[in-house]
């Protein structure tokens, strides 16, 4: 064989293969998120793997790769997620990471974004920013968090297994590429996502204490979750949007802590929409015929004992948090679904509980748009902690 025929044969084998030789290759269908075979081992470690080409790729990364990894902390032990390689050689000591956790897409295992799913943009609203980063020279590790495509059912906004999800899916990245990425790392996060970070930012040393973070980036955290459940279920106008998140922290809820028995805690209507959570999105479950159109104040029958939902959802309130590496919030101010007054709160809790805090908010700028405007500000930040 030629020389260079050699060489091109020899590169192409190499950038295709995974580096870990005891890591296997996956299915290439959706047998890939539920194996048969049952599973034990050491979390942040790959289960298996494959190439990534679908619309959840990155289309600026010189590799993007699925894997499906061990986490512990969840209703299941796999969790999926994925790992964006930036183009060009990379520095001594490997890549350094970004793990990103993306904001609220459903619980169904068909609205887990690796699996594609990107309706009204849930998910591909925030490539611009990843893209950025991968420019910038940062590989980027995703989570679909546990139960969001795989086994279990997904606990959304209960705040350990989200952390877990993202500090696991960082250990597994660099499990499945050694020597490929570095263990310096920022975590970031938007919406969801911003309250997944917090709790990863919060968790790091003690569950990840061979990485090295250096900072979290909050987009529009989910926060005073207590506080503002009890202020909206009073409202008697439609849901909307609201409607979605709530159902998904009702079902949440009712995933973490069985004894609940939420669905007994529901008003008869709520109750005939509660199994919508398990097969539809999150922009199906705001729609009019379903969650998005029931009144706020008809979700919960009040002449029943809410105080331990409560207390079990304020048990997931990242204020309550006390991270020891930098923390930098964005916050739009015309955000209606993430309250600027609520993030401007657990800013000053922060503060007050000496965390080491950035704040920064954009004039008009609305929940989904934040990940955007704030891209410059939080990238330069993003550089200066990951030198």
């Amino acid at each position: 064989m030629p020389r260079v025929l050699l060489a091109t044969v020899l590169a192409a084998a190499l950038l295709a293969a995974p580096a870990a030789a005891d890591v296997r290759k996956g299915p290439s269908s959706l047998h890939f998120y539920k194996p048969s075979k049952h599973v034990h081992g050491q979390h942040g470690r790959v289960y298996w793997w494959r190439g990534q080409n679908n619309s959840d790729a990155l289309a600026g990364a010189k590799r993007n790769l699925l894997m499906l990894y061990r986490s512990s902390g969840g209703s299941g032990p796999l969790v999926s997620g994925s790992v964006a390689i930036p183009k060009g050689k990379a520095p001594k000591g490997g890549w350094p990471v970004i793990a990103y956790a993306h904001g609220t897409t459903g619980i169904a295992d068909t609205c887990a974004p690796t699996r594609g799913y990107d309706a009204n943009r849930l998910n591909s609203y925030a490539f611009p920013l990843l893209e950025r980063w991968l420019k910038a020279g940062f590989a980027v590790v995703r989570t679909d968090y546990n139960g969001l495509g795989t086994r279990g059912v997904h606990e959304y906004l209960y705040g350990k297994a989200e952390g877990r999800s993202v500090l696991d899916s960082v250990l597994a990245a660099r499990h499945l590429l050694p020597g490929t990425l570095a263990k310096r790392y920022v975590i970031a996060g938007h919406s969801q996502g911003g309250h997944a970070a917090l709790f990863a930012a919060a968790a790091a040393p003690r569950y990840a204490p061979g990485l090295h973070l250096r900072g979290t980036v909050a987009f529009a955290p989910a926060s005073h979750l207590k506080t503002q459940f009890q202020a909206v279920t009073n409202i008697s106008q439609p849901a909307g949007g609201l409607g979605g998140i709530i159902a998904l922290g009702l079902r949440s809820l009712d995933t973490a802590f069985p004894g609940l028995h939420v669905a007994s805690l529901l008003t008869q209507r709520a109750q005939a929409l509660y199994p919508q959570t398990e097969f539809r999105c999150y922009d199906a479950l705001a729609e009019p015929d379903s969650f998005g159109g029931l009144p706020l104040n008809e979700f919960l029958d009040n002449s029943k004992d809410l105080t331990p939902l409560l207390n079990d959802l304020g048990k997931n309130d990242p204020e309550h948090l006390r991270p020891t590496t930098p923390v930098r919030v964005e916050q739009g101010t015309a955000d209606q679904t993430v309250f600027e007054s609520f993030t401007k709160q657990l800013v000053d809790e922060y503060e007050a509980n000496y965390v080491n805090v950035v704040y920064k908010t954009y004039a008009g700028v609305t929940h989904g748009g934040v990940v955007n405007a704030a891209a410059a500000d939080a990238t330069s930040w993003i550089r200066k902690r990951l030198k």
